[in-house]
């Protein structure tokens, strides 16, 4: 008898030690686990119908900045003490230029059934993509998309492996999920390892169609992860087969509206100019701080010029391997300047503005970068 009240106690004592441990403040519940969502990342977008709200905190901001002198030639050798820095007019502390740092690149190509004479040139660029763009310690991936997004090869410094990825592209439906692809090409490139450059290299169509991302999503998203976005547009070689004359591309913003200082004249180079810096904040701004999503003639020149890229436009199949190499030269020749903002608790577009401590020079950057209102 006293034996079997040993064991009893000694029963209820366990029962007793195991339910106070299972009560102790962080131990998760067995019969939750699985079950419970996971508390969202100090980087995630919390989405609303009204708002959306950003990172608190910008650590480290890369301005992408390109220096050419009066004949277009890329300018070199500038030093750190060479450039200032400002966002939102605040003098900012460059800390570092990364563009020696590894190349990691995403290669998104639409392949809607309505490009099936314009996939072939596109398969003839492999070893352009991999030598010219990537270099020697780079990697390539390559992404396809028409209503939905596929990973056709993931990254790989093998110049083979990227031939037989675009070779094995075929058309597939009518629609073309611009957005959704930038989203998932940006998500690739942001788990890459934070000492490599992150570019991506869109072929597609100018306009999204039939994607579920919102442009300030993919915005935002690529915002945070420092991803510089390029594109070579394929709606004009795809009027080009159809034997559509297409005329120039006019900027969004009439040239008349431009400002030039006293004495200047309007050339296509100070229209770009100013076209591609100060004008563009209020678009930004605006789709920012849409209720819903606004319309965008050209997401392609929205998705470049928000993240400090360049969009070009072929026809031919020689006009797409002009449009890689100018890519090509302008990664390689870019100064990638880094900071850390001193005015991080300004909620609103952030605009940066790039000088040189020498005359002459035209200078193109990121207009800027946008961090939602702290709550009150």
């Amino acid at each position: 008898m006293m034996c079997h009240t040993n064991v009893m106690r000694n029963l209820l004592i366990l029962l007793v030690s195991t339910i106070a441990f299972a009560q102790q403040p962080g131990t998760p519940d067995p019969a939750k686990i699985g079950k419970e969502k996971p508390a969202p990342a100090d980087n995630d977008v919390a989405k609303g119908d009204n708002d959306i709200t950003f990172r608190q905190n910008v650590n480290v901001v890369v301005a992408p900045t390109t220096v050419v002198d009066k004949r277009g030639n890329y300018v070199n050798g500038l030093q750190l003490q060479d450039f200032e820095l400002y966002d939102n007019g605040k003098p900012q502390k460059i800390t570092a230029d990364v563009r020696d740092e590894p190349l990691s690149l995403v290669i998104a190509i639409q392949k809607s059934a309505n490009l099936n004479d314009v996939l072939p040139k596109i398969q003839k660029v492999g070893p352009m993509l991999n030598d010219l763009v990537a270099g020697q310690d780079g990697e390539v991936a390559i992404v396809a998309f028409d209503h939905r997004v596929q990973l056709v090869q993931d990254f790989t410094p093998e110049t083979q492996k990227i031939e037989e990825a675009l070779k094995s592209l075929k058309p597939g439906s009518t629609n073309r999920a611009v957005n959704d692809a930038v989203m998932e090409s940006i998500r690739m490139l942001k788990h890459r390892p934070q000492n490599r450059r992150r570019v991506l290299l869109l072929i597609s169509e100018k306009r999204d169609k039939g994607g579920e991302a919102r442009l300030r999503e993919v915005l935002t998203e690529a915002e945070f992860a420092n991803v510089a976005i390029y594109a070579a547009d394929i709606s004009s070689a795809f009027a080009g087969l159809t034997q559509t004359p297409i005329p120039p591309r006019p900027p969004s913003i009439p040239a008349t509206a431009e400002h030039i200082p006293a004495g200047g004249a309007q050339t296509p180079t100070t229209i770009d100019q100013n076209y591609y810096n100060g004008n563009w904040v209020p678009v930004f701004v605006d789709i920012f701080q849409a209720v819903k999503s606004i319309f965008v003639e050209d997401t392609l020149d929205v998705f470049t010029r928000f993240t400090g890229g360049k969009e070009y436009a072929f026809v031919k199949e020689r006009g797409l391997e002009k449009a890689i190499e100018g890519i090509s030269q302008e990664i390689h020749n870019q100064y990638l300047l880094s900071y850390s903002p001193n005015n991080q608790t300004e909620g609103g577009f952030h605009e940066i503005r790039v000088t040189v401590n020498r005359p002459g020079l035209e200078i193109r950057t990121r207009p800027g970068y946008w961090v939602a209102s702290r709550p009150e």
